[in-house]
C-alpha cells in the first residue's frame, strides 16, 4: 500500500517539477514580478548548472519507475535505492525551503508543492516507527459494602 501511495505523491511531484521545466515562469505563476519569479529566477535556481526543476523531473521519474517495478517484483536492492532517494531528495526540499523563506523571503507554490510532497514521501516510505503503547491499569472494581 505505501508504494501505491508513493506512486501518487512521485506523479504530484512530476507534473509540478515539469510545470517548472517546461512552463514559462510568468504563465505558470500567472504573475509578471511576484514570489515565484523571484525563486525560480535566482542564484538558486539550478545547481551545478543544472535547473533543479529538471534535476527533480529527472529523479523522481527515476524513483516512480523504481517504485513500480517494486510493486510487481520486489527486491531490497530497489527498496534501498528508493530510501537513498528519499533521503537525498528530502534534504534538498529541506535546503530549498531554507533558501525560499530565510534567505529570498519569497515562496513558489510549485516548489513548496513538491518539496513537502518529497519529505511526506519519506515518512510514507519509512513510516512511524513505534506505537503508543498504552498501559493497562486493571479496572479498580467497587467494592460492594455489605451491611451485617
Amino acid at each position: 500500500m505505501k508504494y501505491k501511495i508513493l506512486l501518487l505523491l512521485f506523479a504530484i511531484i512530476i507534473i509540478v517539477s515539469s510545470i517548472l521545466s517546461f512552463v514559462p515562469i510568468d504563465k505558470a505563476c500567472k504573475q509578471k514580478q511576484g514570489s515565484c519569479e523571484i525563486v525560480n529566477t535566482s542564484q538558486y535556481e539550478s545547481t551545478f548548472g543544472i535547473k533543479n526543476s529538471h534535476l527533480g523531473l529527472t529523479a523522481f521519474l527515476i524513483l516512480f519507475i523504481l517504485t513500480a517495478s517494486q510493486i510487481k517484483k520486489p527486491t531490497k536492492t530497489k527498496k534501498q535505492l528508493i530510501g537513498m532517494g528519499l533521503i537525498l531528495g528530502s534534504a534538498y526540499a529541506i535546503y530549498f525551503m531554507i533558501i525560499q523563506f530565510f534567505v529570498l523571503h519569497a515562496t513558489c507554490f510549485y516548489c513548496l508543492t513538491a518539496d513537502i510532497a518529497t519529505i511526506i514521501s519519506l515518512i510514507v516510505f519509512f513510516g512511524i516507527k513505534g506505537k503508543i503503547k498504552w498501559k493497562k491499569y486493571p479496572q479498580v472494581q467497587k467494592q460492594q459494602s455489605t451491611k451485617i
